[in-house]
């Protein structure tokens, strides 16, 4: 795209953007004790295994496929979230033109076939040209959803290596207690990483499927399980290797994207443990071998997204008992605590009566703010963000993003150099508001701007304090923007955003000139 066509654009989305910008007099509405945060993680889950958001069904033209997605995205913004984390390789396969796995069958409908058009490339840029952050969204195991290792592409890994594949439930996986597979799977991942200009590395909750030998890994156990006490230890190890040799690839290789897993919500239970949660449900330490809590102790992740799928009151997984759990996990490590949200529960036929109340998921967002190691949430999935089912979501926003928010800063990224200051040339009046015109200085143009408007009583200036934060927008070279809320005595101040959330000194203030 031209720069020219780039400016227009971004432009337009700042526009947009504008008109979402909350009144100065809409502070006094708030509670007083309540401060929003200015940094926090709004995601939600794009999922493409059997075709569940994007795209819709198999085999729609490119441009179809194109034209989903940025539904999606401008479901994101109306929304007003500022992450999305889009599954690209859903069951060893690729939605990018990758050296190690066939195309995706759920591109075309059939596995290995080119989709005419790169779509990790698209994807990735077209979430970018809204200021949002792209987290690509790999399964690391799966290898089809169905058991017949026939109907895999011939060039498929698994039909190469018929030894790395293990039938379980209907489905096929690699074996991960192989340490060819392991280091395989790891370079198909890092291929994308490598090559795409990705803002994240999410794994979701699927290592091990279960806890049983009915999962035929004896021989691989045979061979590499000398000196472990069991057959779940050795597992649990191999999983630990997978994720303690992820962190060091994607730090070597992209220092500044953040690597996390969305995890089953329950690592024991503390009838098992006296570490565990007060629950008694499915254990991810035990039946999927995942040591989640271990993971965050010992520094394997920059965050971490349990999925806590339950209702407040639950009797075997109460949210509002796991959210503290989780808390006390994340304090005082440098790992990131946000939430995977049940969006997908919230008035569905068959849930529990809670899940009909409009206000569940709404509380536990009220819920998360008496916890502040709950860095935010990531909501399950696009399609019930987007169905909205009793107003659930439509309440969450209107309760809790009423404010813009910045993306999270990873702590190990917090102590490297900032973006330069912008330049803010005017703030003047206009029809329908107050335009401001913003420069980017230096040679890199960053990733958003943060807009604060103040009036003359709310100084001195506090550009921590998010109710003076009235906008984020993508950032150009040279951007005008309009406040449709600036009136006269309004105040304005600009910061530069870059990719990893690091954030500029304030440009100098303008006063809207009348």
């Amino acid at each position: 795209m031209s720069s020219p066509t780039r400016r227009t654009v971004l432009r337009g989305l700042a526009l947009a953007a504008a008109a979402t910008a909350v009144p100065l007099p809409a502070f006094a509405s708030a509670p007083a004790e309540y401060v929003p945060a200015l940094r926090q993680m709004r995601g939600m889950w794009i999922a493409s295994v059997v075709n569940i958001n994007w795209p819709s069904k198999a085999g729609l033209t490119a441009e179809q496929q194109k034209a989903e997605y940025l539904a999606w995205l401008n479901l994101a913004q109306a929304r007003k979230l500022n992450a999305v984390f889009v599954q690209i390789r859903p069951t060893a396969d690729a939605f990018w033109p990758s050296p190690f796995e066939p195309w995706s069958q759920y591109l075309t409908g059939t596995q290995g076939q080119d989709p005419g058009y790169d779509p990790l490339a698209f994807l990735v840029e077209e979430t970018h040209k809204r200021g949002l952050a792209f987290h690509a969204w790999f399964n690391p195991y799966r290898v089809s959803m169905q058991s017949d290792r026939s109907k895999l592409h011939p060039d498929h890994p698994g039909s190469k290596h018929p030894d790395w594949i293990v039938p379980y439930g209907g489905k096929l996986y690699y074996n991960p207690g192989m340490p060819e597979v392991r280091a395989f799977v790891q370079d198909a991942m890092m291929d994308a990483v490598s090559r795409y200009d990705i803002d994240g590395l999410h794994f979701d909750d699927y290592f091990y499927p279960v806890n049983t030998t009915a999962f035929d890994d004896s021989a691989a156990f045979a061979e590499y399980g000398q000196g472990f006490p069991d057959l779940a230890a050795w597992r649990r190890n191999n999983v630990d290797l997978l994720v303690r040799e992820m962190q060091q690839r994607v730090r070597q290789a992209k220092p500044e994207i953040a690597w996390g897993i969305s995890p089953s919500g329950i690592w024991r239970n503390s009838t098992t443990d006296p570490l565990g949660s007060e629950t008694s449900g499915s254990q991810s330490y035990d039946s999927l071998h995942a040591d989640t809590r271990g993971w965050v102790k010992k520094g394997w992740l920059d965050y971490i997204a349990p999925q806590l799928y339950w209702y407040i009151g639950q009797s075997n997984a109460d949210y509002a008992k796991l959210v503290p759990w989780w808390s006390g996990v994340a304090a005082g490590t440098d790992t990131q605590l946000w939430i995977g949200q049940a969006a997908y529960k919230a008035g569905t036929a068959g849930q529990p009566a809670q899940w009909f109340q409009p206000d569940e998921l709404t509380r536990h967002l009220t819920l998360n703010r008496n916890h502040p190691q709950v860095g935010g949430d990531i909501w399950y999935n696009s399609g019930d963000v987007r169905d909205d089912r009793l107003g659930s979501v439509t309440t969450v926003v209107t309760d809790h993003y009423t404010r813009p928010a910045l993306g999270p800063l990873l702590p190990r990224l917090a102590g490297d150099r900032a973006p330069r200051r912008p330049v803010l040339v005017w703030a003047r009046r206009v029809d329908g508001g107050a335009e401001l015109r913003i420069l980017a200085t230096g040679k890199d143009v960053p990733f958003q701007y943060a807009i604060f408007r103040l009036d003359r009583h709310a100084r001195p200036e506090d550009f921590t304090d998010a109710r003076n934060l009235i906008a984020v927008v993508p950032a150009d070279r040279h951007l005008r923007w309009v406040d449709p809320a600036g009136a006269k005595g309004a105040h304005y101040y600009v910061t530069a955003v870059d990719r990893a959330n690091r954030q500029s000194e304030p440009s100098q203030g303008r006063s809207v000139q009348w």
